[in-house]
């Protein structure tokens, strides 16, 4: 069964979609893993990283995004159908072992998703629409991924920044959650924003389930240059002040140009430019993230040594 590993942050331009796709890829290229790339952002930045717009476009016009698998979801009466299994398209960028399920530039409709979650209050014993609505919440991601969980070893959910439905269904799905940030003052403001975040979902589930999430580490992104070098010390002194060592990513992806060439090829740079600075440090990230995988499956099998003794 797949780890589940959300990239987010409730700030846009941290390099959170580049961080989701080279990861990914170095995962299947490098590692040999099964990997799935599934986009919630409707920017469609990782779509677009992993496939030309033309491609897109055929998915599209074939109802095989992510906005089919939403509706049908909302709208369970719909009557043409697909499966997750048909929506993922398989091998991108001629790559065995990784897949990506299209994201969409629309998703769903909020008064529509509104309505639907009335009416099952009503209808439900009149519960109250925020345990109705947590419910969906949890069950949306979930119940799409459900299907082919089994097939991955990995399956990676770029997030939207901010704090929208999408994003607070796939971190409720998560096993574990990356936040990647640039070393500049409001970046902290964003690492703090979704931690609190992050910790009032849990709190508004906990009446049914615990969410059982965990911060994997913080990645910092785009370093390097005369702005972030500026503030580095400053950021990095606050962010250990407020976080464990191994909760921060030792290796820290550089400003390169290559990475943003890359995307003018539909590949992300580590396929693209595997020699250049971004892509080593890319695949520097990846053996980092198994890494910290394993010390955390170690530390919950001591855990459970211990409980049983």
């Amino acid at each position: 069964m797949a780890y589940i590993i959300a990239t987010a942050n409730m700030k846009g331009g941290v390099g959170k979609t580049t961080l989701s796709v080279n990861l990914a890829t170095a995962l299947a290229k490098d590692h040999g893993k099964k990997v799935l790339v599934f986009d919630l952002d409707t920017q469609i930045s990782a779509t677009l990283s992993m496939m030309s717009p033309t491609d897109f476009a055929k998915y599209r016009k074939t109802k095989r995004t992510l906005k089919y698998l939403i509706n049908q979801a909302i709208q369970p009466e719909t009557r043409s159908k697909i499966s997750v299994k048909e929506a993922i398209h398989h091998n991108v960028c001629k790559l065995p072992n990784l897949d990506l399920l299209p994201g969409d530039i629309e998703l769903y409709d909020e008064f529509v998703v509104s309505e639907m979650l009335h009416e099952e209050a009503f209808e439900v014993d009149r519960l109250d629409f925020e345990t109705v609505w947590n419910r969906f919440e949890r069950r949306l991601v979930k119940q799409i991924l459900d299907p082919v969980i089994e097939n991955y070893d990995f399956i990676i959910l770029d997030c939207a920044p901010g704090y929208n439905l999408m994003t607070r269904s796939a971190l409720a799905a998560s096993n574990f959650y990356i936040l990647p940030a640039k070393s500049e003052p409001l970046s902290i403001v964003g690492i703090q924003l979704l931690e609190r975040r992050i910790a009032q979902l849990k709190e508004s589930h906990a009446s049914e389930v615990n969410l059982n999430i965990k911060l994997l580490g913080i990645v910092f992104t785009m370093s390097g240059n005369l702005i972030t070098g500026r503030y580095y010390k400053q950021v990095m002194q606050r962010i250990n002040e407020d976080f464990d060592a191994a909760q921060i990513f030792r290796t820290q992806i550089p400003t390169d140009v290559n990475v943003a060439k890359a995307v003018d090829s539909f590949m992300p740079v580590v396929l693209t430019n595997p020699q250049s600075a971004g892509a080593k440090a890319f695949t520097q990230i990846t053996q980092e993230f198994l890494q910290k995988l394993q010390a955390t499956g170690s530390s919950q099998q001591q855990t459970q040594l211990v409980n049983i003794s």
